[in-house]
């Protein structure tokens, strides 16, 4: 059975928090890659950014509603546009890489990665050797797997 040690790419190619948002850009256009880890000084994985969030760093910015209800005014949807300006805004990588990150272990089955990818609507899953990224799975990972495993 093929586990994600077999199918991960183990040249990973990470990014810094400090980087700026042009130089993840031009980085995920060099490699032709989706996303990258984000790491620390100690190599110590802090996030992930991906296209995703670039695309969204450049999304037209939806203003809240306010209804009102007896004499209060209610803002539907505040919460959110806090998070969405403050990414607009958004200089460094630090400012818009996701910090809860989906990970996976190397030992990890292939059902169990497309499993996660599928729940969590991940694409790109880094693969932890305690905290440190030795590995990352990504769909076309997957797809090359499951064609050799179906031509077996």
């Amino acid at each position: 059975m093929l586990t994600a040690k077999d199918i991960m790419t183990k040249d990973v190619i990470t990014v810094r928090p400090e980087a700026t948002v042009e130089e993840l850009a031009r980085l995920l256009m060099e490699h032709k890659i989706s996303g990258v880890p984000v790491v620390n000084n100690e190599k110590k994985m802090v996030g992930i950014v991906t296209e995703n969030d670039l695309i969204r760093k450049n999304k037209r910015f939806h203003i809240p509603t306010v209804i009102r209800l007896f004499d209060a005014y209610i803002l539907l949807g505040s919460g959110k546009a806090e998070e969405e300006i403050r990414k607009m805004a958004a200089a460094t990588v630090d400012e818009i890489c996701t910090k809860k990150v989906v990970s996976i272990r190397e030992e990890s089955s292939l059902e169990d990665i497309a499993t996660i990818m599928a729940e969590q609507h991940v694409h790109l899953l880094p693969v932890l050797n305690g905290s440190a990224v030795v590995g990352i799975v990504g769909k076309a990972d997957m797809v090359r797997a499951i064609t050799y495993d179906a031509s077996k």
